[in-house]
């Protein structure tokens, strides 16, 4: 089952939601105390123990081990809401951080019969291969519960297959995000985009104030997915987007030929890159983060692309968020401005007490406010109470993921089949990391998707 579609109306409405968000977040100034944690005046309880509105069965004695991808400050966010389970159960949990390809993970601990108990996957394509091979299990009458009261029907959908539920969506993403080291943009005279053509530019202007003008963590090539998902769904549009995710059009259409000719703009001009071409490739994420940051108003780069998730980043820096560090939408390449969301969904290997607990746990608004109040989190969870979020520019961007509704395009390369939207060293990653390499390879690049892809959907 693929994400259900939505109607261009709708997606519309979402971004112009998006677009006032940007600017009232634009605007802040000390939203955040000085390493970016809570506002003081509102949300102050947000990292306590919330009260109940979920009941758990107590598991004295029982282990439960959970796998996610989540290390550093995403690991330590995510073991508090791991802890406030074990308080309140009595099980004992271990958290395994693993490798982005966790079908490879998950099969190799299912053949030597020592399965996790719950797992955190990150493409709804792995969910519905992990279905096909017979790994998960149905979520039980507690956790759908939790789901039916705090989820819309679209994040249930994306999480189902042929109509059973099977996930929980923990974590969500505005994948449709730059960030910007305020004194880089104002030392050059730099102004904020709205458009692709106005990125460049801006992008031209700060090279030529000294300092490098795009991080980009181009050594985790799902970061390189990401921009060409922003710029294919401006430019060729969500019905488009829509047919290349499910493989319904070829990687050799000419829509992909634009969106890689206009990814090369930035792509192929090294003084518009920290490092340049060979820098970024050499660059991981968290890095291409924290060095936009740090520096003062001569960092290594002055701005870079993410989502929403970067704030967690952000807050190992002495940037202060909505001063320092501010943001605005993914420029418009064609017409309308792209929305992209990715996530978390949560899945039980086992049929476990503590596996269909945990499961419960991470469905309910509990769970949510602990994460939320960590910092670097959204949630889909439409109870949450905004008040959780520790600064308005995190409150503002979970308002606009709930406001929306089922009204969302999900990142491409999370519905693909993991070979080809999520392996390190493989399919669309590796296309990518290539094509930064060498961005006048233009139709070898698109050659070498397709040929991955069509692989991948057949198998």
């Amino acid at each position: 089952m693929r994400t259900t579609l939505r109607t261009h109306r709708d997606r519309r409405a979402r971004r112009a939601a998006l677009a006032v968000i940007a600017a009232s977040a634009l605007a802040l100034s000390g939203c955040s105390d000085g390493d970016g944690s809570r506002d003081k005046k509102d949300g102050a309880d947000a990292g306590k123990t919330p009260a109940s509105s979920v009941t758990l069965p107590k598991l004295n004695g029982e282990k439960v081990q959970v796998v996610a991808v989540w290390t550093g400050p995403e690991q330590e966010n995510f073991t508090k809401v791991l802890k406030e389970f074990e308080k309140r159960t009595g099980a004992t949990i271990s958290y395994v951080p693993t490798q982005d390809a966790m079908l490879n993970y998950l099969g190799t601990k299912i053949s030597g019969g020592q399965p996790p108990d719950v797992a955190l996957l990150q493409q709804p394509g792995a969910l519905q291969q992990a279905v096909q091979r017979k790994w998960l299990k149905p979520v039980d009458a507690p956790t759908q519960a939790q789901l039916d009261k705090n989820y819309t029907k679209g994040w249930k959908d994306i999480a189902a297959v042929d109509g059973k539920q099977y996930g929980v969506y923990y974590k969500a993403a505005n994948k449709s995000l730059i960030w910007y080291n305020t004194a880089a943009f104002e030392n050059a005279g730099a102004a904020e985009p709205k458009t692709w053509k106005e990125f460049l530019t801006a992008a031209e202007t700060i090279s030529a104030s000294g300092v490098p003008p795009v991080s980009i963590g181009g050594a985790d090539g799902w970061t390189l997915t990401d921009w060409f998902e922003n710029i294919y769904l401006s430019q060729a549009g969500p019905e488009k987007y829509d047919q290349l995710a499910q493989h319904k059009i070829k990687w050799t259409d000419p829509s992909v030929k634009d969106a890689l000719t206009t990814l090369g703009q930035l792509f192929g001009k090294k003084e518009l890159i920290a490092g340049g071409q060979e820098g970024a490739l050499g660059t991981e994420f968290p890095a291409s983060v924290t060095q936009t940051f740090t520096g003062g108003d001569q960092p290594k780069g002055a701005m870079v692309f993410e989502g929403d998730f970067v704030a967690v980043n952000i807050a190992q820096t002495e940037a202060k968020l909505g001063t320092d560090a501010k943001v605005f939408p993914f420029p418009a390449v064609g017409g309308e401005a792209p929305v992209v969301t990715g996530g978390d969904v949560a899945v039980a290997l086992k049929d476990s007490k503590g596996a269909k607990a945990l499961m419960t746990f991470l469905a309910s608004e509990d769970a949510a406010k602990i994460a939320a109040g960590s910092g670097g989190f959204v949630s889909p969870n439409k109870s949450l109470d905004l008040a959780a979020y520790p600064n308005d520019v995190m409150r503002d961007i979970a308002k606009a993921l709930v406001d929306a509704g089922d009204s969302f395009r999900f990142d491409m390369s999370d519905q693909a089949p993991q070979s080809f939207g999520g392996t390190p060293g493989k399919g669309e990653w590796k296309a990518l990391q290539d094509f930064l390499k060498n961005p006048k390879d233009i139709a070898g690049t698109q050659q070498q998707l397709e040929t991955d892809a069509a692989k991948a959907y057949k198998s």
